[in-house]
C-alpha cells in the first residue's frame, strides 16, 4: 500500500482535529477530577475543624448561655409578632423579652487540676 493511502485514511479518521479533540477531552476530564479532589479535601478539612471545636452552649431560644442568669431567665430582647395577615404570617413586630427555659445541654468543661501520674515502684 502506498504512503498516500495512509495519509488519506488518517485524514478520513479526523486527522489532527481528532487528536486535538481527544487531548481537549482528556484535559477536561483531568480538570474535573482535580476539582472533585479539591472539594473532597476541603470538606474533610472542614469536618476535622468542626470536630475539634467544643460544643457551644446554646439555649433552645438560640441565645448563648451567657445571656441567661443563674435563675434561668434570658436577658435577650426578641421581636414578637403583634399583627398577622390573612395567611397567618406575621406582619408587624414589637420588641419584647425572651421567655425561654434554661439551657439544658452539655455544659462546657471547667478547668480541673489533676496530679501527674508517677511510677512509685
Amino acid at each position: 500500500m502506498a504512503w498516500y493511502w495512509w495519509i488519506f485514511i488518517f485524514f478520513m479518521m479526523g486527522g489532527f482535529g481528532g487528536l486535538a479533540n481527544m487531548g481537549r477531552q482528556a484535559l477536561a476530564t483531568r480538570h474535573e477530577r482535580q476539582m472533585e479532589r479539591q472539594k473532597l479535601l476541603r470538606k474533610e478539612r472542614q469536618a476535622i475543624e468542626a470536630a475539634n471545636k467544643p460544643p457551644e452552649p446554646i439555649c433552645g431560644c438560640t441565645h448563648h448561655l451567657a445571656k441567661h442568669d443563674k435563675a434561668g431567665k434570658c436577658h435577650e430582647s426578641v421581636e414578637q409578632p403583634t399583627a398577622w395577615d390573612e395567611n397567618k404570617k406575621p406582619v408587624r413586630f414589637e420588641a419584647g423579652t425572651c421567655n425561654c427555659q434554661q439551657y439544658v445541654g452539655p455544659q462546657p468543661l471547667s478547668q480541673v487540676y489533676a496530679d501527674e501520674l508517677t511510677d512509685l515502684a
